[in-house]
């Protein structure tokens, strides 16, 4: 089942070209009633706005899974070792949908960064379990793009830690919907892709994880999780900033994003210039 948020943010799934609408509020709420009843009406899948498909209690980042990205960190001298288990937390204002555009702050930012992700959607409240629980706990899988600002991230890394170059608005792409675990037969064997204007600039797999899924989700589970919370599990080697040619990668307004994830679908998001966006020039506002 693909699971959508649409339009002014009403919840229903796809069924073919159709999407079939249910009879809950927000999709978030669908999770945690464990399911709805279907309302009857039924609309075409063409014309509908997609929205994030969920907009979760907490938004839970992995960084350093992927061990690939580690080490084409070390082309550019990185300035701190990407080590595993890094966890923090994503803004969910900063969530976007299909189609939505990611807003250059170029008053902030001269590094804007792409990064695939695959993350999961926990069905259910639950705390300290282990692996073997975990699977329990997952209802479905979304692509995410994980957007950084690489150039704070830098400055924001001095202290140890780095969030404000991630949770910036428009930085948190998701979609286009998400897909329930009996159409994904093995999350671990997923193919990865994310382009740009057509180029492909990340390649990988999700069998490349460092850890697997259930061991993430009980990793963090001391922190408690939510029905409906999501969780990221990490990005792929081929980001712009860990490149020896880093400024000609870069994002920049013009550019469309296509992030995909094998068995998911894509999650298209063009980069659009401020006064674009807004019909004005930034703000005095600086970081």
């Amino acid at each position: 089942m693909k699971l959508i948020t649409f339009d002014e943010g009403r919840v229903g799934y796809v069924d073919g070209e159709e999407v079939v609408v249910l009879d809950v509020p927000t999709m978030r709420e669908w999770f945690e009633r464990g399911g709805a009843a279907e309302t009857g009406e039924r609309l075409p899948l063409v014309g509908a706005k997609l929205r994030p498909p969920i907009v979760p209690k907490k938004f839970f980042h992995t960084a350093g899974n992927f061990r690939e990205h580690e080490e084409e960190s070390k082309q550019v001298g990185w300035t701190h070792k990407i080590a595993p288990w890094i966890v923090f937390f994503q803004n969910t204002d900063a969530l976007i949908g299909q189609d939505d555009a990611v807003i250059y702050p170029e008053h902030l930012t001269e590094e804007l960064d792409y990064e695939l992700e695959l993350a999961v959607v926990i069905g259910r409240s639950g705390k300290w379990f282990g692996p073997e629980e975990a699977a329990d706990y997952i209802a479905g899988y979304v692509i995410f793009n994980d957007i950084t600002a690489r150039d704070i991230q830098r400055r924001e890394m001095e202290s140890g830690v780095f969030s404000f170059c991630k949770a910036i608005d428009t930085f948190c792409p998701l979609g286009p919907w998400i897909v329930t675990p009996d159409e994904i037969a093995d999350p671990h064997d997923l193919a990865m892709e994310l382009r740009v204007n057509g180029e492909v600039r990340q390649r990988s797999h999700s069998g490349r994880m460092s850890v697997t899924i259930p061991e993430i989700i009980a990793h963090y589970s001391p922190l408690g999780y939510s029905a409906g919370d999501v969780l990221s599990t990490g990005t792929v080697s081929g980001v712009a900033g860990f490149s020896p040619d880093a400024a000609s990668l870069y994002l920049k307004p013009g550019d469309l994003i296509e992030a995909e994830i094998e068995g998911i679908g894509v999650l298209r998001n063009p980069v659009i210039s401020w006064r674009d966006a807004y019909g004005e020039p930034p703000p005095r506002v600086r970081w």
